[in-house]
């Protein structure tokens, strides 16, 4: 089925109308909010709100971003996950498994707010999707599955938006399922997420009987009474509570509002004056907006967190969770303040993402902090060092884009023309546009540093994780190379955590991701929309390494090339650090003798010797080298020093025997109790640990570790041995040593001899 969706016709420089396929047929027309975009290209500030979508895989994300493109009128059908035809699901990988792998940005407004909302993967393959995600934007929703409350990646998520400091309003969907239970799921965001939430809803009924929620700020009651499965829920009934309604629903709604009301006096200083001095004989008197406003405040600084409730597949519950979006999360101008300030009316933009288009090239999505962007204007990459110019200038709606003639701060723009940004880069008008706002933020440095801050002109970019997997790939034939090498270099623009590298001693091609799932896509991908069908090597495990005890070396190199003579002598130790970091350093008399190029070259002949441990050549972790002596003859070149560097480095650590550090990942199975003794003999054949077993309904939540090396094809042996009646989710927790049993087998294993 082909996605009503809008398709811009050859009038897309005019606006002049839209076409949308629907029904084998199209339809030609100009929709309302559609021309708001073109009248409205850049509204108030204040009305603009830049939020994400993040939650647990199959919490109903891109369900729920489906709903509010319906009522907000950008879309004239209702998409499905399972039918595969939602907006921002617009990848053949993502419509075939009902996953989404990649963020998808759309732009739609409500109620005179202009909303830019990204639609952010669940699976733990593609966490840094999300974590480029909110590192731009100024809210999120947090999307929780009624019947399971806060689950593993939920944590997750809710860890990058506590890091970026982004506010969150809750959202429980699926209030529909029989398993349902509000209560649960407040006391999981409570007790798992350390938050206070405030219910600014409750639900009426659940299961099959939830019909809709009450308003306790208002105290009106919101039905949803669908007549049948086709009824888009676009229409409700709200109405005030009366006698009509049952004593229990009345009581219960006022314990709730009053609950509320007692919660956020204890939060909020200015609500708890206002409730001592005016209304501390009746609870009942208290205005909705005065409410309204303290629990915004609230949100804003992260001591509360709205909790609204709905069911987004049966169309319940997303009209009110858009009005608590515009009611509770902040404007941009109310985030990124210093920065407006700094630049003034100069652009200033962090590239956050990057995708290929077959015909325009590289699309580089752009969030403004100040100025406003024009196409075909020059711009200087503060990272890259470099000049480049901007063809055209784009709204984001999915994979379609409407062209525009500029955009203001606290936008989010797609841009065209920007051939060398990356993520995380800092875009700006000119270097003397950088340069200002560096001088305005020196000024500034002595209060953003009481603050804790750090006055930068540059803006931080995202953390991007270590893999966990790599595998060889190879193209069919060798004519095809210069072909998967393109392929590769676009894919690694695009996504971060995906990292290729060529093995120094067989020369193959090392395709290194987050996951199977990950590298399984990135596969893919290259055959779908590169035409390249390539050979994927068996997966293995990203394994560290480390040592265990002191050792010294010392190693003199003497080389002659052409009638250049290179000497240089070193002595250095190493040892085992107490953290997982690796570090240099010098003896004090040593560093002050060596100028600063010496001091660089040794620096980077040890950091090339961390990048190869002396068992297997994987990463090391936790070394400390002391360098005692460095001796170089004149003339030496620096890159002679860092290989005599390394060469002693590895000498060094030999002598100090190796350990290998494999990954060791969280798991969290949730499965019937009549399987759980399947799976917990399983999980101890794979040296897994069990941490914790807690009952959910019908259902037991077994939580522990398991060595990553085990976990190789484990959904298949999981969906096997409870007939597919349970699921899993994995991530990374850290490195530990390997026993010398299990370390014996691996090395035996990967030289051949097993």
């Amino acid at each position: 089925m082909i996605r009503s969706r809008l398709l811009l016709t050859a009038g897309l420089q005019s606006w002049r109308c839209f076409l949308i396929y629907h029904g084998k047929r199209f339809y030609r027309f100009l929709p309302d909010d559609v021309k708001s975009l073109r009248t409205v290209v850049n509204p108030d500030i204040s009305k603009i709100r830049n939020i994400g979508i993040m939650a647990h895989i199959d919490a109903g994300k891109t369900t729920t971003t489906e709903r509010m493109l319906y009522y907000s009128g950008y879309t004239r059908a209702l998409g499905d996950v399972d039918d595969g035809d939602t907006v921002t699901d617009f990848m053949a990988q993502e419509r075939e498994r009902g996953i989404t792998i990649q963020s998808a940005a759309v732009t739609f407004d409500w109620k005179s707010h202009r909303i830019n909302l990204i639609d952010t993967p669940g699976h733990v393959d593609f966490t840094l999707e999300v974590e480029r995600a909110l590192r731009v934007l100024d809210g999120a929703i947090a999307v929780f599955d009624a019947s399971a409350g806060v689950e593993a990646q939920t944590l997750t998520v809710w860890r990058q938006a506590e890091k970026h400091g982004v506010p969150c309003v809750c959202f429980l969907n699926k209030m529909d399922k029989p398993t349902a239970n509000f209560g649960f799921s407040i006391e999981s965001i409570r007790e798992k997420l350390k938050a206070n939430p405030m219910l600014v809803q409750i639900p009426v009924g659940s299961g099959k009987n939830f019909t809709g929620m009450v308003d306790l700020l208002t105290n009106q009651k919101l039905i949803w009474k669908l007549k049948s499965k086709e009824d888009d829920g676009r229409v409700y009934e709200m109405k005030s509570l009366g006698t009509s309604d049952s004593p229990d629903l009345l009581q219960e709604v006022k314990e709730a509002r009053t609950a509320l009301i007692e919660q956020v006096a204890d939060l909020d200083d200015e609500f708890a004056e206002l409730l001592l001095n005016e209304f501390s004989d009746n609870f009942d008197a208290v205005p909705s907006g005065k409410l309204q406003e303290a629990v915004r405040r609230l949100t804003l600084s992260r001591k509360g967190v709205p909790v609204l409730c709905g069911s987004s597949l049966k169309n319940k519950g997303v009209q009110p969770l858009l009005d608590a979006v515009t009611s509770y999360l902040p404007a941009p101008s109310e985030r990124n303040h210093h920065l407006m300030q700094w630049y003034k009316d100069d652009l200033c933009a962090l590239a956050f993402k990057v995708v290929h288009d077959k015909h325009r090239g590289p699309l580089v999505f752009l969030r403004i902090y100040a100025g406003t962007l024009k196409p075909q204007t020059a711009v200087h990459n503060i990272n890259r060092n470099n000049t480049e110019r901007i063809s055209r200038l784009l709204v984001p709606f999915a994979d379609q884009h409407v062209e525009i003639p500029s955009l203001s701060a606290g936008n989010i723009a797609l841009t065209v023309g920007l051939k060398q940004a990356v993520t995380g880069d800092t875009i700006v008008c000119s270097k003397a546009s950088a340069a200002a706002a560096a001088r305005r933020a020196q000024s500034d440095d002595v209060t953003e540093r009481r603050r804790g801050e750090r006055a930068d002109v540059v803006l931080s970019g995202v953390e991007v994780p270590d893999p966990v997997f790599f595998c060889t790939i190879e193209p069919p034939t060798i004519s095809k190379q210069a072909d998967l090498e393109n392929a590769l270099d676009c894919l690694q623009r695009e996504d971060p955590s995906l990292k290729v590298k060529i093995d120094p001693d067989s020369g193959q091609t090392i395709l290194c991701g987050m996951g199977e799932l990950h590298i399984d896509i990135i596969h893919d991908r290259i055959k779908r929309e590169y035409g390249i069908e390539t050979h994927l090597g068996p997966l293995q495990v990203a394994y560290r390494e480390t040592i265990l005890n002191h050792a010294s070396a010392t190693d003199t190199l003497d080389r002659t090339i052409g009638e250049r003579r290179h000497v240089v002598r070193v002595d250095l130790a190493v040892s085992p650090s107490v953290d997982r970091s690796c570090d240099i350093a010098f003896k004090e008399d040593l560093e002050k003798l060596l100028s600063p190029e010496i001091k660089e070259a040794v620096e980077n002949g040890a950091h090339t010797s961390f990048l190869q441990g002396p068992l297997l050549g994987h990463p090391l972790q936790g070394v400390l080298v002391l360098v005692h002596t460095v001796s170089v003859a004149p003339g030496t070149s620096a890159a002679m020093v860092s290989a005599c560097v390394s060469r002693c480095m590895q000498k060094a650590l030999k002598l100090a025997g190796g350990q290998v550090l494999e990954p060791v990942m969280s798991l969290e199975v949730t499965v019937g109790e009549e399987h759980l003794g399947s799976v917990l003999g399983n999980l101890a054949q794979r040296r897994g640990t069990v941490r914790d077993i807690q009952s959910r309904h019908d259902n037991k939540v077994l939580m522990g570790t398991v060595p990553l090396a085990e976990m190789m094809g484990y959904s298949t042996v999981l969906r096997t041995l409870t007939s597919g009646n349970a699921t899993f989710s994995l991530e990374l927790d850290t490195y530990q040593a390997m026993t010398p049993q299990d370390q014996n087998t691996l090395l035996k294993r990967l030289g051949g001899l097993l």
